[in-house]
């Protein structure tokens, strides 16, 4: 049976923790779906195609990696791809309760499911996207957080 976990998240933008725990979770399953959600309600900074396309290019050395956009319900989502596993981040203590619910509330509608967590790098734990682009769109150097594609997006996008 192979092992195929989503790795869902809004993905605005790809951080250098995202891509640790993608590396990481590449040599875990056998293969490793990278589910970037659309969330209007989020109100992202980039369009779900330009964060679709950054990921594919900052985590192209993966060969057990895909990358897709989504829109319905998780589990659905899920499901479709054939997939057992939820894969989950967790920076900190505070992330917890909330990923705690959501797992439970994904259990409740996807027995079949298992959600797993994996922690950051301690070099990446305390970087998160909406730090980046507060930081970003202060001109502040965001270089040592994100991958350079994700630096020139940035730039790009506080510039006009």
């Amino acid at each position: 049976m192979s092992v195929i976990a989503v790795y869902p998240g809004t993905f605005d933008p790809i951080t250098n923790g995202h891509s640790d725990l993608v590396a990481r979770a590449s040599g875990l399953f056998d293969k490793v779906i990278v589910a970037i959600a659309a969330s209007p309600s989020k109100a992202p900074l980039l369009d779900l195609e330009h964060r679709i396309r950054l990921a594919e290019q900052v985590l192209d050395k993966h060969n057990n990696v895909e990358i897709c956009g989504f829109s319905d319900l998780l589990v659905d989502f899920v499901r479709k791809r054939h997939a057992n596993v939820i894969l989950r981040g967790l920076r900190v203590v505070s992330d917890f309760e909330f990923e705690m619910q959501l797992a439970s509330m994904n259990r409740h509608l996807a027995a079949e499911i298992e959600t797993l967590f994996l922690t950051p790098s301690e070099k990446s734990s305390f970087i998160s996207s909406s730090l980046v682009k507060e930081i970003a769109s202060h001109k502040g150097d965001v270089s040592e957080f994100v991958h350079p594609l994700v630096v020139d997006a940035l730039q790009e996008k506080y510039s006009a």
